[in-house]
């Protein structure tokens, strides 16, 4: 065989067990109703035992844990453990009435994407 034959089919081997390797794992899927204009991530650090009070987000904001446990609960729905990998969403304007760090020794860490349709705060606390 020529040497620029063998060089092409080497790189497609390469290629398709390149693509072999790449796996997907669906986390979330959810319908969002609003025009997106911007966007903000942030990665939040939760101490141990800490709780997060009672809010709201007038955006929707969509999120996956990093690290640690989180209870959460949306008003309206039962509590939920969010494990680590576990991806979550915080509707806009609905009452969060637990995002806590489930663990007493351990911080929680997770990222969360705030989806924005103009100039609108991250986070509103409820009294």
């Amino acid at each position: 065989m020529k040497p620029l034959i063998i060089i092409f089919m080497l790189n497609a081997v390469v290629v398709m067990a390149q693509q072999k390797s790449i796996s997907r794992k669906e986390l979330l899927k959810t319908a969002i109703d609003q025009k997106v204009k911007s966007t903000e991530i942030q990665e939040i650090t939760m101490a141990a035992g800490q709780g997060a009070p009672k809010h709201l987000h007038p955006c929707p904001v969509l999120g996956i844990i990093n690290s640690g446990e989180a209870v959460f609960q949306i008003e309206g729905q039962e509590k939920v453990v969010l494990h680590e990998g576990d991806a979550f969403y915080e509707p806009k304007n609905a009452k969060i009435l637990h995002f806590d760090n489930a663990s007493a020794e351990k911080p929680l860490v997770f990222t969360a994407i705030y989806l924005k349709a103009g100039s609108e705060e991250n986070i509103k606390f409820i009294k």
